[in-house]
């Protein structure tokens, strides 16, 4: 069934996101899905407004979604071992923040549209390439809750999986015959590949400070961000200041997201986030909150260090494992942490000021203010 990507304004509120009949998300987690939960959490914590305003978005932006997942869920199953590989991380399903914002970004022009709808693919492409990369340096054998593909079908296989991953992306940016979308694209791949590098080589090493913290989350994961909304931007025909604006947006929200992931990997549920706590400290990651309580509290230090070791970190207490989220709290680190996650995302509402009022907009930053409180 073909699925009709573009709506007026007045079909809003009578938008439903809904799959198309004889189609299948495989049983996944949805973007909708994610907005849903965000709606159900703020409106439990009696943040009444903000919830009402996911409820908006849900209206807007959630066709798109659907249509989205119906797109991803045509790629390619391959029966071979790199097509399996692959398809264990695809049908896991995902937050899709960054197709929600490059949806966004295009409805600021002239709506979310055959082109529009393959950059939100290929965004989403590149994001699990460097899930199946990452899974490989990490050593990492559980994501969102499930076996990763590294664990099931190995090491090669996964970034193999990685690599066809890209290239599919890569089509599909270039059959859009955007060019200078193309040449940003291997601009970020690149910025994503030296952060990366940068982690790889700072790894386990507690004397990091925050310049190269910085350094890695503006490569790794706002470099991402900030090309989706120049996606949506391009694919939308917003004007060049506007484009500029939303390219703005999405870097200061990549910051924030991994502000907020900072904190979930220290605080958050396991059994909501699907990682486990502490994972990222495990794998010698400084993250933001830890860089800032080692500033603060010396006693932390051999703490660290004994969950990070190779040899001791398996021997980490549950009560070790307190005492470092009670020094995270003493200094003050989480809720600088959480400091940092609102700056960047009232950063990300500042640079939406050049921009028409409108739905779009309105998204934009209910999205922004949303996921500082999300616990996902």
């Amino acid at each position: 069934m073909k699925v009709a990507l573009s709506r007026s304004s007045t079909e809003l509120d009578q938008a439903v996101p809904v799959v198309p009949e004889g189609e299948s998300t495989r049983g996944h987690s949805t973007g909708v899905d994610l907005l849903a939960r965000l709606e159900s959490l703020c409106a439990g914590r009696g943040l009444d407004a903000l919830a009402h305003r996911l409820h908006e978005l849900v209206a807007f932006v959630g066709y798109d979604l659907a249509a989205f997942e119906v797109e991803f869920t045509r790629l390619p199953r391959d029966p071979r071992l790199v097509g399996k590989s692959a398809s264990q991380l695809l049908d896991l399903g995902g937050k899709r923040l960054r197709p929600m914002c490059l949806a966004l970004a295009a409805r600021l022009g002239t709506g979310f549209d055959q082109r529009a709808l393959d950059l939100s693919v290929a965004a989403e492409l590149v994001h699990s390439a460097t899930l199946l990369h990452d899974d490989v340096v990490d050593l990492s054998d559980s994501r969102r809750g499930a076996p990763t593909a590294r664990a099931i079908y190995g090491n090669a296989a996964s970034i193999f999986a990685g690599d066809w991953l890209l290239v599919e992306a890569l089509r599909r940016v270039h059959a859009c015959q955007i060019p200078s979308l193309m040449i940003e694209l291997f601009e970020t791949i690149e910025q994503m590949i030296w952060a990366e590098s940068l982690q790889l080589e700072c790894r386990g090493r507690l004397s990091i400070g925050r310049d190269v913290y910085f350094q890695v989350v503006e490569g790794k994961t706002a470099s991402l961000f900030r090309w989706a909304m120049r996606a949506g931007a391009a694919a939308g025909g917003v004007e060049t200041a506007s484009a500029d604006a939303l390219g703005e947006y999405g870097r200061h929200l990549g910051v924030a997201f991994q502000a907020v992931d900072d904190l979930l990997d220290l605080t958050g549920d396991a059994s909501t986030t699907g990682k486990e706590l502490f994972a990222d400290l495990r794998e010698g990651k400084m993250t933001f909150p830890v860089i800032v309580a080692l500033e603060r509290e010396p006693a932390l230090r051999p703490l660290i260090y004994k969950l990070t070791d190779e040899d001791q970190g398996a021997a980490f207490s549950p009560q070790e494992a307190q005492q470092v989220v009670d020094i995270l709290r003493s200094t003050r680190a989480v809720e600088d942490c959480l400091d940092l996650a609102r700056r960047t995302s009232a950063a990300a509402v500042a640079s939406l000021a050049p921009l028409p009022d409108g739905p779009s907009k309105r998204s934009l930053v209910t999205v922004a203010e949303a996921l500082v409180d999300r616990d996902l």
